[in-house]
């Protein structure tokens, strides 16, 4: 992209959108979404190359132990996923899984997404909890398989391919139709934890809830987001990722952009639209148009990182 056109981008940089369709990549540099036609997941190894190696996919909300109408089964959309994924012309080096893993925390729930993910040929998993799975008594069934990498705190950072990493948890003051909170302790360690780093370096942060306020009325955002936000802004190249509302919904602000993923198990309403947030049932011949995965590639260009969405249909 040019400059002039990087300008006129920016002039315009403040925006939400919520779209549709599968396989549309937005090449990110400098905070700023080009769209790129690309069937990441069909194959097509000359046009990834063309744009670079895949970095990582993430996943959002399986849901694993939901039942009911909107999707009767997860395991199985879940399982259409790992193929699409383990289908890629590239694998991807890591997968990243923004929250609620499990539907209601139970055990049993855990180990069956834990024998599904085992199925992926990419064995670097990274995670962090939604509400759903810390909604056990003790609130350890989440992090008794999934908490070695934070210290079983919910945070953590970790480096790949020259792009810093950091996992985050605003799930634990959990309550519904409230949002989100990340809480001073965490708000400290993010700021040591970037203290000393190039601003050069691109940054991908992904936690559950969204970081930004999508929906305030149903508790789409983090209360305290702006205090982490102000720590980001002085890199150039911010990615952040989360799930929870289960539908593509993206915003760029200055160098950060904002992306919430598809569901693996069922979609939930527009922002405003009905009476509240929840499973919503389509047509059955819909639903895997609106379940999906997002993956994210380093393209050729400085510092740039690109973003793909695929439906599982």
């Amino acid at each position: 992209m040019s400059d002039n056109q990087s300008s006129l981008s920016r002039r315009n940089a403040l925006k939400c959108m919520a779209f549709g369709g599968a396989g549309t990549l937005f090449a990110l540099s400098g905070g700023v979404f080009t769209p790129i036609n690309l069937a990441l997941a069909a194959g097509n190894k000359e046009a990834v190359s063309k744009l670079g190696r895949p970095l990582f996919v993430q996943i959002s909300d399986t849901h694993i132990g939901f039942n009911k109408d909107a999707n009767p089964d997860v395991n199985g959309t879940l399982t259409q996923t790992i193929d699409i994924v383990n289908g890629m012309a590239e694998q991807p080096a890591l997968i990243i899984h923004t929250g609620d893993i499990t539907h209601l925390s139970k055990a049993a729930e855990f180990d069956a997404a834990q024998q599904l993910f085992s199925r992926l040929r990419t064995t670097e998993m990274h995670t962090v909890p939604g509400e759903h799975d810390t909604t056990d008594a003790t609130v350890t069934e989440y992090f008794n398989r999934f908490g070695k990498a934070s210290g079983n705190k919910g945070y953590y950072s970790f480096d790949h391919a020259g792009v810093h990493f950091i996992g985050l948890i605003n799930v634990l003051q959990f309550k519904p139709g409230g949002l989100g909170t990340l809480g001073t302790e965490q708000l400290a360690w993010v700021a040591a934890d970037l203290k000393g780093r190039s601003a050069s370096t691109p940054i991908v942060v992904f936690a559950h809830m969204p970081l930004w306020t999508v929906y305030e009325p149903w508790g789409w955002g983090t209360g305290d987001a702006d205090q982490l936000m102000a720590q980001l802004r002085p890199f150039g190249s911010v990615t952040v990722l989360n799930g929870h509302i289960h539908q593509i919904v993206q915003k760029v602000e200055g160098n950060v952009t904002f992306h919430t993923a598809r569901s693996t198990a069922y979609p939930q309403p527009a922002a405003g639209e009905g009476a509240g947030p929840g499973p919503l049932k389509v047509p059955a011949d819909q639903l895997s148009k609106m379940l999906g995965i997002t993956s994210v590639s380093v393209v050729k260009h400085p510092a740039a990182l690109a973003l793909a969405d695929t439906t599982i249909a």
